[in-house]
């Protein structure tokens, strides 16, 4: 593998997350935490809450409480045991 094909990935994978982030109202702060959570940004339509679904949290809210869980209060995700 070349460098610049790397590159040409890395790329896709912004343009994907770019595109994803317009499609759902995200904003440039959600992306950030979705993305270091790991999620998929073709898989982000399911995770959505749809008017037909009230159950569901707004997705960007939904984001914010995997990350305030992913992270924790002492910025870990993992909680000591005394």
């Amino acid at each position: 593998m070349t460098k610049e094909t790397g590159a040409k990935r890395a790329t896709a994978a912004d343009r994907e997350w770019e595109q994803a982030g317009r499609r759902h109202r995200l904003s440039p702060r959600h992306i950030q935490m979705a993305r270091q959570l790991g999620l998929n940004p073709k898989k982000l339509g399911s995770l959505d809450n749809h008017r037909q679904e009230p159950w569901k949290e707004p997705l960007p809210q939904f984001i914010e409480r995997l990350y305030g869980k992913h992270s924790g209060p002492h910025g870990s995700g993992r909680q000591s045991t005394p």
